[in-house]
């Protein structure tokens, strides 16, 4: 039986707020190829949680000496979840989505594959390394190249949105590194200027333009404050708020690129998940 403690420590481990963030992708790439048969939608969109799951778990078990020394509290070093129980939740549900893109079609099998190799050379060898941030954008960016896949291609209008995807979560994965000490002012400053960059690129005049502008706003919005208050003062916490809304601002930048792309409903369900992973995330922390 799988107690309440037992089931908080694998909510921690597999960052279940930030795991909100991932079905936008899909609905972003989904809307990016014009729209895509629901079935291979829904493959694409399982696919991509059981990656992100996969990455968040290895991730811990990789930074397990790491967290000791820093985090004490992660579920790894405080001995609530085992080292080889992380890693195997990590093999199983790279296998799981892998299977699960599979099951679609060969362009989403292709581009899900990119995706776990990406996440597994990230946690294992990348994140240390000048090409972390990049791999992290990367690894965001093919995420919603899957969703696109899901029609039997990915389409090239799937680009765009993808590259402004992956600039924003390259951004906010150079302020991460700074969250455990803060003391770095480039980082957020970095990330706000590629905020407002991305912000434009959403806003600017196009299809369904309105709802892409309003969009936008809110990206700003959840993003801005926080990585200005970390540029201000970065302190270990403010830094880590930053990073905290970074991710949340992921929601309403995908709303915004699937409102560009003509799929105008997938707004309000976008919208409802950002306020489920604020809520969630005052409970367990994504970072």
């Amino acid at each position: 039986m799988v107690t309440g403690g037992r089931a908080r420590a694998w909510l921690e481990l597999v960052r279940g707020p930030a795991a909100l963030t991932v079905p936008g992708d899909t609905l972003a790439g989904a809307a990016a190829a014009g729209g895509v048969p629901r079935r291979d939608a829904a493959l694409a969109l399982g696919s991509s949680v059981c990656l992100y799951w996969a990455g968040m778990a290895l991730n811990d078990w990789a930074d397990r000496a790491e967290d000791a020394r820093d985090r004490p509290h992660r579920p790894i070093p405080s001995g609530r979840i085992h080292p080889a129980a992380a890693f195997g939740a990590a093999a199983g549900l790279t296998a799981a989505g892998l299977a699960l893109a599979g099951a679609a079609n060969r362009a989403q099998l292709a581009t899900a594959t990119a995706l776990a190799a990406t996440v597994w050379a990230y946690d294992l060898g990348l994140k240390h390394t000048p090409a972390g941030p990049v791999a992290m954008g990367a690894a965001r960016g093919l995420d919603l190249l899957m969703g696109s896949a899901a029609g039997g291609r990915v389409p090239r209008a799937a680009l765009p949105p993808a590259a402004l995807l992956a600039a924003h979560t390259t951004a906010v994965t150079h302020v991460s590194r700074h969250e455990v000490d803060g003391g770095s002012r480039a980082a957020p400053l970095a990330a706000l200027a590629t905020t407002a960059g991305v912000a434009a690129a959403v806003a600017r005049p196009g299809a369904d333009a309105g709802t892409a502008q309003g969009c936008a706003a809110g990206y700003l919005l959840t993003a801005a404050p926080a990585l200005a208050r970390a540029a201000r003062h970065p302190t270990g916490d403010h830094t880590k708020q930053g990073v905290i809304d970074g991710l949340a601002a992921l929601v309403p930048l995908q709303a915004g690129l699937a409102a560009r792309a003509g799929a105008r409903r997938s707004v309000p369900v976008l919208l409802t998940l950002l306020a489920a992973t604020r809520r969630l995330s005052r409970k367990v922390t994504p970072t």
